[in-house]
């Protein structure tokens, strides 16, 4: 006679765990269903979503999470910059121009030149122009 690897009690263990894991993995699977498409999209989703253009120096993090290439963490990382930037610089813009948000880690000209739709400085700001006289 041979012996069984598993009783029948430890069977129907093994069965009513695989179905619970199955269910969870389903309802998992439904309330979840998120394509990430292999390579990544230049623009995000949310990208459309922009009606204004975002000024890097007063945006806050979940403002400039949203353009293309440019995550949580590289967000929180330009205002953490910015702020640092203005405390060493007695007040000063921190950016004046694109090129500036190069000085962030982990910004480079591919980075900027699909954010540059995206973004306006004090220099294309209408609020902050100056009135030129002639």
């Amino acid at each position: 006679m041979q012996e069984k690897l598993w009783t029948i009690s430890q069977r129907r263990a093994l069965v009513v765990l695989c179905l619970v894991l199955s269910v969870y993995i389903g309802v998992r699977y439904f309330f979840n269903r998120r394509y990430v498409s292999n390579p990544q999209p230049l623009t995000p989703d949310s990208a459309q979503a922009l009606q204004d253009k975002i000024d890097p120096n007063t945006a806050d993090a979940a403002t400039l999470s949203v353009l293309p290439l440019i995550g949580e963490k590289r967000a929180a990382d330009i205002v953490a910059y910015r702020e640092q930037y203005i405390r060493e610089h007695q007040g000063r813009v921190a950016f004046e121009e694109l090129d500036d948000l190069e000085r962030v880690k982990g910004i480079g000209p591919s980075t900027l030149s699909q954010m540059k739709p995206y973004l306006m400085f004090p220099a294309t700001n209408p609020a902050t122009q100056r009135s030129v006289s002639k």
